[in-house]
């Protein structure tokens, strides 16, 4: 009789460990479904990043890195460097030179639009934000 107690105890225990076992499994499987779910939603939602540009023209050669920072509700800080160096009357290119600002931009979401606050330059962002234009300059997003 206790021999078939003991048995019917261990099958329930073992009953019971299933369980939660599939439990556990289920819940890390949501957890992680969830995660990625929001993570791709951040992604495909922030235009923060870095964006880059190259010109050039008969008399200089530049560089531009656009850093963009979301910091408040459809408010974004754009740090923009500028490397460049100018042609000399023979074609040879000058020292490097630098240039920095910050800007701010306010986002209509209404018409997917950011505006400078400065100077009211227009940027816009590709759906996918892996291209931003300000003005007529295309940037790249290379993170």
């Amino acid at each position: 009789m206790n021999n078939l107690k003991s048995m019917k105890d261990h099958q329930l225990n073992a009953e019971l460990l299933s369980w939660l076992a599939r439990l556990l499994f289920v819940g890390v499987v949501l957890a992680l479904a969830l995660i990625i779910f929001l993570q791709s939603c951040n992604k495909s939602n922030s235009f923060a990043g870095r964006y880059v540009n190259s010109a050039g023209s008969e008399f200089s050669l530049a560089q531009d890195t656009l850093v963009v920072e979301h910091v408040a509700v459809n408010v974004y800080l754009i740090h923009r460097n500028t490397g460049f160096q100018l042609l000399d009357e023979n074609g040879r290119l000058g020292k490097k030179q630098f240039e920095s600002e910050e800007w701010t931009a306010d986002y209509n979401p209404e018409t997917k639009v950011m505006r400078e606050r400065r100077h009211g330059k227009k940027i816009t962002f590709n759906d996918n934000a892996t291209e931003m234009t300000v003005v007529r300059r295309s940037y790249q997003r290379i993170d």
